[in-house]
Parts: structure tokens; sequence; C-alpha cells
């Protein structure tokens, strides 16, 4: 099955009922329940999902890369939302090629590890959405049963309520009552991450898609092994319900769906492959969904509620869009980031960490200006972060009422709370009011080597760290200069 050629706030996410899905594979497969949708299901029939860009499609712009909002508004298509409609045609084709129906009868047509039949799939300690749901899709494929390593986070807790599936027992619970029990290790394949209660004894295989370090397990006998270079071991179960010719539950399909929005930040990781891409498109018509930008939206929202586990380049790009304008003063694109939280002070504090990341993120995707909203969803309360120059000018003109702090790198927006509603129409009339870029320019005309290389931790893909930007210099503060006057052919 070779790769196919890389081509290059909305309505809910549209899917048909999910199944009420527990830890093992019998109700994994059972006929899905109704649950309440509202008007998620509806004008669009299989196949009519575009991989989960039905909704770009439906609000495109005039040269259909933009959606169009109202008033004019243009938002470029997001990475996700870009990725899904180049490979629409293939993941329908894909989808389409899959018995319609959910059986249990086995087949031979192909080879299936007897040794994981009926084992227990677990991902690793502090489990994340990729080892959950890798660990249930992997249940569902090999007739198996899924098992949670430690206490789930938010966003897992999320997905598994959007896709109606009960959440797995812990491996303890699961081991009193089979102490013997096969054991399948999920999304990692190192001792120091393997739950304590598991007897290595008891290994007879790893489904992985991290680098083999230390502290490796090392067993007495053969077992199954599947290890493969991708963003997601979720991504590796998809491919392998699709070479075996099995179709994953609803269900099950969400829940692999959301696991490889995770793992690879919404297909705009380092580690994504087009075997991500490819698999997300092909969930996304197999669940049903057509805004893959909301789902993936409202999954960063989830993840967001624990932001101790969030890199700064995690929460840059989590929930970010970019818009296009085009007066007679100003022709360019301006990116909008936003994080909600209970507690902003808490990222506020990270705010020398965070302003490099957005300088650098601005010059890799050649904004004219990125902004980054944290709104206290609590206190109902907003306040920007201003990178440069350009960000300050044009924050200043879209809310002239607004105080800046000292050092010009923070903008109190009071109780606008909603980039939809609040944000985007007071830049968009600023914009159309004859707002023109500064002369003065910061940090995003220096070289891109200038501002860091991102490093990802080989146990962890969603640890994405920058190292070496010139920008975070120790012990000094991030300030924006306004004396910084730069030849303006290389700005951006």
């Amino acid at each position: 099955m070779a790769p196919p050629p890389n081509k290059e706030d909305s309505s809910s996410v549209k899917r048909p009922a999910s199944p009420s899905a527990g830890s093992n594979a019998a109700s994994l497969n059972s006929s899905p329940s109704k649950r309440a949708r509202g008007t998620s299901v509806g004008s669009f029939g299989y196949g009519d999902h575009h991989g989960g860009g039905a909704e770009a499609l439906r609000l495109a712009g005039p040269d259909n890369k933009t959606k169009q909002y109202d008033e004019g508004v243009l938002r470029k298509r997001t990475q996700v939302e870009t990725d899904v409609l180049a490979r629409e045609k293939a993941a329908h084709e894909l989808a389409d090629a899959l018995p319609k129906e959910i059986s249990t009868i086995p087949t031979i047509d192909l080879f299936l590890p007897e040794a994981l039949k009926d084992a227990v799939f677990v991902g690793h300690l502090v489990t994340d959405l990729d080892s959950v749901g890798g660990a249930i899709g992997a249940a569902a494929l090999y007739n198996g049963k899924a098992a949670l390593a430690s206490d789930i986070n938010s966003e897992t807790a999320f997905a598994l309520e959007e896709w109606g599936v009960e959440k797995p027992p812990t491996i303890e619970e699961v081991l009193k009552e089979n102490p013997n029990a096969k054991i399948c290790l999920v999304d990692h394949q190192q001792t120091s991450q393997m739950n304590p209660a598991i007897n290595p004894d008891n290994v007879v295989g790893v489904i992985d898609h991290h680098a083999l370090q230390s502290k490796t397990i090392v067993t007495d006998r053969p077992i199954y092994i599947d290890i493969r270079p991708w963003g997601s071991m979720s991504t590796i179960i998809s491919h392998t319900f699709l070479t075996h010719h099995k179709r994953p539950p609803v269900g099950v399909a969400g829940m692999l769906l959301c696991a490889i929005l995770s793992d690879t930040l919404n297909l705009q990781g380092p580690t994504t492959t087009e075997w991500d891409r490819l698999m997300v498109a092909t969930l996304s018509e197999i669940a049903g969904v057509d805004d893959i930008q909301f789902l993936a939206s409202q999954q960063f929202k989830a993840k967001s509620k624990e932001l101790a586990g969030l890199s700064a380049h995690g929460l840059v790009n989590g929930d970010q869009k970019c818009f296009s304008f085009s007066t007679e003063t100003f022709n360019g694109d301006v990116g909008f980031a936003v994080v909600e939280t209970t507690d902003d002070a808490v990222i506020i504090d990270r705010m020398d960490e965070l302003l490099p990341e957005i300088v650098a993120c601005k010059k890799e995707r050649n904004l004219s200006a990125l902004f980054l909203a944290v709104v206290n969803i609590v206190q109902l309360k907003g306040t920007l972060l201003l990178c440069g120059p350009s960000e300050l000018s044009l924050a200043k003109a879209a809310f002239p009422n607004c105080k800046v702090n000292d050092t010009h790198t923070m903008m109190d927006l009071g109780s606008r709370v909603s980039r939809k509603k609040d944000y985007i129409p007071e830049i968009t009339k600023a914009v159309k009011a004859g707002w023109k870029k500064p002369v003065k320019r910061g940090l995003s005309v220096v070289d891109m080597a200038a501002l860091g290389k991102l490093e990802v931790d080989p146990t962890d893909y969603q640890n994405i760290t920058r190292r070496g930007s010139l920008a975070m210099k120790q012990g000094e503060h991030f300030t924006v200069d306004d004396d910084s006057v730069v030849d303006e052919e290389n700005c951006i």
C-alpha cells in the first residue's frame, strides 16, 4: 500500500451516531447507540465528508484556499484542513473499499498475529490520548482488551465523551482478574514507562512509534514487534485496519483520529508523515467528520485545561488561524492564536518563553503579524501577547482604548474573549481603515536559524522545545523595541 503523492468558530462536527463502546472488542463492535447530536447529522451523505474538509469547502472563499465568514472576512485554511482536502479522494477510496458492516466473523486472508489475540493492550505511565486511543483501536483490531496505565488527562476525557466510548479499566483491575494475562505494550517499549504491575515475562508484543533507546524491554522469547517512524502510534493501528480490510467502528475511528491529531499537533508537528495525513483524512470519512478544524480546536481547548503539559510551541500552534487582507495600504496575512484557560496567570508567567516562539512561528509561516490571546474563561477577560512592532501597531489601531504594559509585549483586552466576535472584526476594521505595517521592525527580520531549532523529546513527541533562539537570553525579559528600523525589503 504505497502512499499517494503529497498534494496540496463554525458548525459542530457532523458524523453518524457513535457506538457505546466498552473496553473490550465485543462492545466496541456492538451496534451504534443513539446520542444527543443536535444538528450534527444532516445533509452530507456517505463520502461527502471530503476527508473532514466538507465545512471548509462549504465556506470556501473566491480563491478556494480560504474560508469566508460574515462581512467578507477571509481566513486561510489551516494546515489540517489543507492536508485532508488534498487527500480526500484517496481517503474516500480507502474508506469505500472497506466492508460496510462491522463483522466479528474471523478472516484469515492476511497475517494476524496469534500472540495478540485476547491480549491486553496498555500504554505508558502518565498516559496520553495516543496511548489510550491506540490501545482501544488495537483491542478492536486484534479482539483483545484495552487498559489504562494511569489516570487519563482532560484531552483523553474529551475524546472518550465525544465518541461515546467507555473509559477502559486500569491495568491493575485487569490483572487482578487475570494475573497472567498476555500484555501488548502500545506507544512505548521502555521499562521506565511501563506500569510496575506488568510482569515483563507476560509481554507478547510492542506497537510503537518511538526510537529504541535505553531501558527498552528485553524478553526471553521472540515477541510481536511493530515499530514505525510515524507521528502517532494510532496511525499504525489505523493503517493495519485498512491493510487487513477491516472497518473500525465509528467510535474507534474517532478515537484513533483524535489521537493522531494530538500526537502530531494537528498535523503540524515535525514528526508528522504522509501516512499520518492520509489516515486523518480516511478516519474522518469513516467517522463522518465534516469539520476537522472544529474537532481539532475543541480538542485543543480540552488539552489546554492542563497547561503544565503543553510546550510553548504547542500553545502557539494549538488553536491558530490565519486571516488574509488586501487593501491599498496593506496586503498580507495575520495569524491569531487563542489559549483558553481557567488560570491565565500560568500562561502570562511564561511570556519570555512564548514571545520568542510567536516570533519564530511568524517567520516560519511568512505572516505579517501574529497574535496570541490568552482568555480566562472563568473571569471572562482577555490578554493579548505582542511579539513585535507590527503587532503593537495593529493592536493599538484595533483596540485603541486598551492598555499596553511598559515592555510593549502585552495588552489588556478587558472583557473581550472571542476571536470570532471580539478580535477579528476589530482587526478587520483597523486594516480596512488604512492600517499599514510600521517601518520599525522586531526580531522577525533575522534569519530563521537565529530563532532557534525545534527539538523533539524522543519519548514524547508532543514535548517540543525550541533551543538556541537569540530572543531567549538568559536572565533577560523579552521586549518590543520601538527604535529598531530595518530595510523593509528584508521584513515580513
